[in-house]
């Protein structure tokens, strides 16, 4: 008798109250013009065809879409970019010798930030991202996770559960705004394999050892990878329920919450190294600017001093953003973001090759923002009665219910009952990014990715006119790009 596998799914995307495909705001307005039109229709006929023509436009900027997108919002956001490309906003450029009071500012979303330092109360210290702008502070622990591949079925069953009993942790803990997990790959640069063979190798040794061992250093980075696994955890001061009055008192706090993390991360399936130092931190970012920089920062973070590596280090000279893809330092890169997640339940190590390494460098980052527990409860009911609402529309409109409807609701249904049992409620979100040295080998990169997101029954969606932004997420920095939207524009 074979055994049982154990199969994983019943995600679903948020709908809310909302008919033809809007969102319920989009829904409540397209209700109100309707409104408004038959309310003229029968008072003044005589106005109706100078309304409707305008009305007409509205409703096809709405309804119509393209790739799933409204084409209304598609013109929004091409009049942003095309705004912001005139305005020069694109393009970031700094000197080499720059007297200035932002001479080592990060472009784009990163330029709030700034690194700190903070002692671990170990002997040690840990770097942690502060956002100057929102006071967010995210620190980020190295991890190593375990292969699926060597492990029990039964073991990595057991790694999932405890993964999502982490995550529903978090609901408890209103101070964390949002987890990311990334998996950074990129193949070996042979400075790592060099080093230590050239550290190791004794003068007196014989030329056919020599021999060998250089063959070794020449051969080995062709078939390595440079894999780096890190969860970054964003900390919200303002949120605490002990109301830190100060940066030291919140970065403390910080620091008292991740020993209670690291520690339940232990039966997720991973063994924690530790906390990334601020130099660390500031090289994971030069690297991703820079790829051909990553042998020599790796070479500084293992045999430098701690502060080899500052925040003034780690941002590009040049970067540039298009549509499709963002110019910076050394490097093209295109970013995706998920689009849809697997349709069918899939097992456990659905994504083992989308973040597999590859012939190129990439990054993979899910993005976890557990619900307080209070508001879970009020959102997935929300979503049952936005289910019932729909479904009482197509009723009373003629409409046959359609798979995907009667699937969705059941599945609205499913995660209630599940939250009401304890369960938590965890908005996730994937973005990729991949980065070629050379140009010309960009459409191979991207047709990796692409089909190894396809292996893993996940559909991306490249980010056109937010590629700075998806790139910024990969890095451990705290960038949420759903935050992003709901900020002002300064």
């Amino acid at each position: 008798m074979e055994p049982e596998i154990r199969t994983y799914g019943g995600w679903r995307r948020r709908h809310g109250i909302g008919l033809l495909g809007l969102d319920t705001t989009a829904t409540f307005g397209a209700l109100a013009a309707a409104l408004v039109l038959v309310v003229l229709a029968a008072m003044k006929p005589t106005v109706l065809p100078y309304v409707a023509l305008p009305a007409v436009l509205a409703g096809g900027l709405c309804l119509i879409r393209i790739g799933g997108i409204p084409v209304g919002r598609l013109v929004l956001a091409r009049t942003r970019w095309w705004w912001a490309a005139w305005r020069g906003r694109t393009r970031y450029r700094a000197g080499i010798v720059v007297d200035h009071p932002r001479a080592f500012q990060l472009p784009g979303v990163l330029a709030p930030l700034t690194l700190l330092s903070a002692e671990d109360g170990r002997t040690g210290s840990y770097g942690i991202v502060w956002d100057r702008r929102t006071g967010l502070l995210t620190a980020t622990l190295r991890v190593v996770p375990a292969s699926t591949w060597l492990a029990d079925r039964a073991d990595g069953d057991t790694w999932v559960a405890s993964w999502g009993g982490w995550l529903a942790a978090l609901g408890h803990l209103p101070q964390v705004r949002w987890v990311s997990v990334t998996v950074d790959t990129a193949p070996e640069p042979g400075s790592t394999l060099a080093d230590a063979v050239s550290r190791s190798l004794l003068p007196e040794a014989p030329q056919s050892a020599r021999a060998i061992l250089d063959e070794l250093v020449r051969t080995a980075p062709a078939a390595a990878a440079d894999v780096d696994t890190r969860v970054s955890i964003t900390f919200d001061p303002n949120a605490s329920p002990t109301k830190p009055r100060s940066l030291p008192e919140a970065v403390a706090e910080l620091s008292r919450l991740l020993d209670g993390l690291a520690s339940r991360l232990g039966n997720c399936g991973v063994s924690v190294l530790g906390r990334a130092t601020a130099a660390e931190l500031a090289g994971t970012v030069r690297i991703a600017f820079d790829p051909h920089s990553r042998g020599e920062v790796n070479r500084l973070l293992s045999y430098g001093s701690p502060d080899v590596l500052g925040w003034g280090d780690a941002g590009p000279l040049f970067a540039r953003e298009h549509t499709d893809h963002y110019e910076h330092d050394g490097g093209v890169s295109v970013c995706w973001g998920w689009h849809e997640p697997p349709r069918q339940n899939v097992r456990s190590d659905i994504l083992a090759g989308l973040v597999a390494p590859g012939p190129f460098p990439k990054r993979i980052t899910l993005q976890y923002r557990a619900l307080p527990a209070a508001a879970a409860s009020r959102l997935v009911q929300q979503e049952v009665n936005a289910a019932s609402f729909r479904a009482q529309f197509r009723r009373r409109t003629g409409r046959d219910e359609t798979a995907r409807d009667s699937i969705d609701a059941a599945r609205a249904r499913q995660a209630a009952a599940e939250e009401a049992a304890g369960a938590g409620v965890c908005l996730v979100s994937m973005y990729a990014a991949v980065t070629v040295t050379d140009p010309e080998l960009l459409p191979r990169a991207v047709a990796h990715v692409e089909s190894a997101a396809d292996t893993a029954k996940i559909r991306l969606r490249r980010l056109w006119g937010s590629q700075a932004a998806a790139f910024a997420t990969t890095l451990p920095c705290g960038i949420h790009p759903a935050d992003l939207t709901r900020r002002l524009p300064h």
